[in-house]
């Protein structure tokens, strides 16, 4: 596996080892041992968690104030644009977002840790999520900061308004946002 650090260093894309022929492929999508070697990090993932959802979709920016969850992202088909907003006071990076894009045909995973806001939007026709979670969903702990809030400055790739839930049409700005310390 290979490890390519991000604009905020704790935000990382893995790159895993594919092997394929002319039957199709073979990967490792996650291994605890591989993971430690290659980022130093020993986590437990505790939930798995699959989406689906069509182009223009924009899900996001969701984080538990409460039971903070890191987030192992991977893309099984299709193509999004994924982003982290660091929402960690004590991080030089605090209110600065990482955007990366995953689609199934590259397989790199998005390692996003406990103390960031998360979000994406579909660039393809529809696209299948699987992420594994560091800690149990809890609604009650369950906020979204404001997707297009201004002070944040996303660089979301959308032509047009995009399709968004109802809570996440009423997303907190930043400025008013339960963070981290």
């Amino acid at each position: 596996m290979k490890v390519v650090r991000t604009a905020n260093p704790d935000v990382l894309l893995l790159e895993p080892k594919v092997f394929g022929d002319d039957r199709g492929f073979f990967l490792e999508s996650y291994n605890k041992r591989a993971f430690r070697e290659a980022t130093g990090m020993d986590v437990e993932f505790v939930q798995d968690n699959h989406s689906r959802s069509r182009r223009g979709v924009l899900r996001g920016l969701h984080y538990q104030i409460r039971q903070a969850q890191g987030k192992l992202i991977r893309v099984l088909a299709g193509r999004i644009f994924d982003v982290a907003v660091d929402l960690r006071r004590s991080s030089k990076h605090f209110g600065k977002w990482v955007g990366v894009e995953l689609d199934a045909e590259s397989m790199r995973t998005l390692w996003i840790p406990p103390g960031f806001a998360h979000g994406f939007t579909v660039l393809s026709e529809s696209a299948d999520m699987l992420y594994k979670a560091t800690d149990f969903y809890a609604l009650e702990h369950e906020r979204t900061l404001r997707w297009n809030d201004a002070s944040l400055g996303i660089a979301w790739p959308l032509s047009g308004e995009p399709t968004l839930s109802d809570k996440d049409r009423r997303g907190t700005p930043l400025a008013e946002a339960e963070t981290y310390a």
